[in-house]
């Protein structure tokens, strides 16, 4: 089992604002924290992973596939896998994502060990 404690885990920026770490993973999923500034930026992108996105606290607006939502603490969303999809940080605030399979390219920025 592989579990991140603060000691461990590295933050590493993003994006404008905004910065994450790695909480745990296997290969075919990964759980990873976000941290926004007001005004921090998730840029338009895709992947090929599925992902999901839980607002802890805060206030964001996400656009997936062309539709823009405001989400709130305790609101989710599901990614499908190559959507386009961006964030605004409207209110500081907290996202947990998972992703499946893991983001292996997130694991060597982070410096973690393919296994």
């Amino acid at each position: 089992m592989k579990v991140n404690s603060d000691n461990a885990s590295e933050w590493m920026i993003s994006g404008p604002g905004a910065k994450r770490r790695l909480l745990c993973e296997n290969k075919a999923l990964m759980m990873v924290e976000f941290r926004f500034e007001t005004g921090g930026i998730g840029a338009p992108h895709h992947h090929v992973h599925t992902q999901t996105t839980y607002v802890a606290s805060g206030l964001f607006e996400f656009t997936l596939s062309g539709e823009t939502k405001v989400l709130k603490p305790g609101d989710g969303l599901l990614i499908p896998s190559n959507a386009v999809h961006s964030c605004i940080c409207l209110q500081e605030g907290v996202l947990f994502d998972a992703f499946a399979p893991r983001r292996d390219d997130f694991m060597q920025a982070h410096g973690w060990p393919l296994s």
